[in-house]
C-alpha cells in the first residue's frame, strides 16, 4: 500500500486509481478460471475426436515404421485373393446360402479326408499331444516318416536322408527360409510363368528378392524349354540383375503337368554351369494321378552321366498336397547343402510344429496307412479330374491337358472380346458377380496370354460340382461373344 500511494498520480483521485487496479485484477482471475474450465472440458473433446486422433496418429506414424512394414510387395491385391475376399461376403451353402459364391479357387486334396478321419477314430492315442517340448526320439520318428513319405510319392526311385529334412510351419515358411538363405534383398531368381500367385508373397515380401519370369506360351502347352530359359537368363544379365538361381514348381502350379526327364537335366546343366541354385517346389508330388510318371530333381542329380555340384540344388514339400493336411502346417525344406540345413534349422526355431508332431509321426510311422491313402487318392483325383475336364468339354470349353495337381488350367479365350488384360479382367468379375464362382485369373498367375483361368477341382463335394458346371453352362450360354453387340460380354468390354 505504501509502494501504490507513493506513485505519481498527477491530479488523480487516489479511489479511481484504486479501481481501476482491482478491475485488472478481477480480468485475470476471470481468465484464469476459463482455463480451467477449458482443461475440464478437454478429455471430452479427445474422446469426441479420437478417430481424427488415430488417423492423424497413423499417417505419421508411418515414417517411423520399417520398409517391410510398409512396401506394397505383399501381393494381396492380386485378383486371386479379391476373389477370396469376395467369397469370404458371400460363401456358398448348399442348405443355408445356395445362391451363394461356389469357391473354386482353394487347392486343397480334400477327397480322401473320410479316410484320414478313418485313421483318427482308430488311432486316438495319436491325439495326446504334450505341454512341453517334444522329446528328439519323435522327432527322429517324424523326419523319417517324411524320408519314407518323399520315397513313396516318387515311386521309390530315390531315397531321401532323413538328416538332411527341415521341418517348418508349412511350405509357405519353407520357401521363405530358402530364399533368404540363398540370396539378399535385391538378387533375383528365374522363374516360369505362370507360376504360384503366392510366390510373390512368400518368395520376395519379406526376402526383398526379385522374380524374373521366363515366358512360357499356350502354343507348345505352356512347356519350359531350355531355350526360353537361356532368352530370359541372357536378358536379365544385360539388366545388370543379379541372379541366384532358378525356381521349378514341378508338378506345376497353376498347370497341374509334370516336366519331363530331359528337361529336368538340361535346366539342371544350365544352372549348375551359370553358378546358380537349382529350387524345386515339389509339393504336388503326392497328387500325380496318371501318365507321365513324376520325375524328382533328387533322382536327376543320381543319374549316371550326370556330374553337378549338388550344393545348389534344393527342394521345397510339405503334407497339405500329399496327405490332404493343410492345417498342420508341416512345410519339408530338404538340402544337398550342408550350410543351407544348418541355418534353416536355426531359422524353424521361429516356427516349429510343437503340438503336431506326435500325430504326424503316428500317422506317418503307419506304412500301410500311407501307401493305402496315396493310391486311393491318386484314383479319386483322376477321376474328379475326369469329371470336370469332360463337363466342361460338353459345354465347349477345353483345359490343359494335366496329370497331377488339385486344379485344372482352363482355356476361357473363346469369352474374350479382344486378347487383353482388361477384357480378362472384366470377364473374371462377370463370373466372379454373375455366375457366382471364385475362379482365378491366368493374370494372377503371371501368364502371358490372356484369357486362361484356374480352377480347382478337389475341396468341394460331388453334388456341388454339378452346381457348379451348370452355372458355368448358363454362363456361357449367355455371354458367349459373337459379331452382335448385345452380346453380354461384348457389351462390358466395350462399355
Amino acid at each position: 500500500e505504501k509502494y501504490l500511494f507513493s506513485l505519481p498520480i498527477p491530479n488523480t483521485s487516489y479511489f479511481f486509481y484504486l479501481m481501476f487496479i482491482m478491475n485488472g485484477f478481477f480480468l485475470l482471475v476471470a481468465k484464469l478460471q476459463l482455463c480451467y474450465q477449458l482443461l475440464l472440458l478437454l478429455p471430452n473433446f479427445v474422446r469426441r475426436n479420437l478417430l481424427a486422433i488415430r488417423e492423424v496418429f497413423v499417417i505419421t506414424s508411418n515414417v517411423v515404421l520399417s520398409e517391410l512394414a510398409t512396401n506394397e510387395q505383399h501381393g494381396e491385391n492380386s485378383l486371386y485373393f479379391e476373389g477370396w475376399k469376395a467369397y469370404n461376403k458371400d460363401p456358398f451353402d448348399l442348405k443355408d446360402n445356395p445362391n451363394g459364391i461356389i469357391q473354386l479357387g482353394l487347392a486343397e486334396n480334400q477327397l480322401s479326408v473320410n479316410m484320414i478321419e478313418d485313421w483318427n477314430k482308430r488311432n486316438l492315442q495319436a491325439f495326446i499331444f504334450s505341454i512341453t517340448n517334444q522329446d528328439h526320439g519323435l522327432f527322429e520318428c517324424l523326419i523319417n516318416g517324411i524320408a519314407k513319405l518323399m520315397e513313396k510319392t516318387r515311386g521309390g526311385n530315390v531315397k531321401f536322408d532323413a538328416e538332411r529334412i527341415v521341418l517348418t510351419a508349412g511350405a509357405t515358411a519353407a520357401n521363405e527360409t530358402l530364399i533368404s538363405c540363398l540370396a539378399d534383398p535385391g538378387d533375383a531368381f528365374l522363374i516360369p510363368a505362370p507360376y504360384y500367385t503366392g510366390f510373390d508373397r512368400d518368395l520376395c515380401w519379406r526376402t526383398g528378392v526379385q522374380l524374373v519370369p521366363i515366358s512360357c506360351n499356350c502354343s507348345n502347352n505352356f512347356k519350359i524349354t531350355i531355350e526360353a530359359v537361356k532368352e530370359a537368363y541372357e536378358k536379365a544379365q544385360k539388366a545388370s540383375i543379379k541372379l541366384k538361381g532358378l525356381i521349378l514348381t514341378n508338378p506345376s502350379n497353376p498347370l497341374g503337368t509334370v516336366l519331363d526327364r530331359d528337361t529336368l537335366k538340361k535346366i539342371l546343366i544350365f544352372t549348375n554351369e551359370h553358378s546358380i541354385h537349382l529350387v524345386c517346389d515339389e509339393i504336388y508330388a503326392g497328387t500325380v494321378f496318371d501318365a507321365p510318371r513324376f520325375v524328382s530333381i533328387a533322382e536327376i542329380i543320381e543319374d549316371e552321366g550326370i556330374y553337378v555340384n549338388k550344393n545348389l540344388v534344393h527342394i521345397v514339400s510339405s503334407l497339405s498336397k500329399d496327405m490332404g493336411l493343410p492345417g498342420f502346417r508341416a512345410g519339408i525344406l530338404y538340402s544337398f547343402n550342408d550350410d543351407v540345413v544348418n541355418f534353416a534349422r536355426k531359422r524353424s526355431n521361429i516356427g516349429d510344429l510343437n503340438e503336431t508332431q506326435h500325430f504326424l509321426a503316428s500317422m506317418l510311422s503307419d506304412d500301410e496307412f500311407v501307401q493305402e491313402f496315396l493310391t486311393e487318392s491318386g484314383k479319386r483325383l483322376r477321376k474328379r479330374n475326369e469329371k470336370i475336364t469332360s463337363g466342361l468339354e460338353k459345354i465347349g470349353i477345353k483345359c490343359l491337358e494335366s496329370n497331377a495337381g488339385v486344379y485344372c488350367w482352363v482355356d476361357l479365350t473363346s469369352l474374350l472380346k479382344e486378347p487383353t488384360l482388361n477384357a480378362e479382367v472384366l470377364l473374371w468379375k462377370l463370373i466372379i458377380n454373375d455366375a457366382k464362382l471364385n475362379i482365378s485369373p491366368g493374370s494372377s498367375f503371371h501368364c502371358p496370354e490372356a484369357g486362361w483361368f484356374r480352377i480347382c477341382f478337389a475341396n468341394i463335394d460331388d453334388q456341388t460340382v454339378e452346381i457348379a458346371l451348370e452355372r458355368i453352362r448358363v454362363f456361357v450360354d449367355a455371354n458367349v461373344v459373337s459379331s452382335s453387340p448385345n452380346s453380354l460380354i461384348a457389351h462390358s468390354i466395350l462399355l
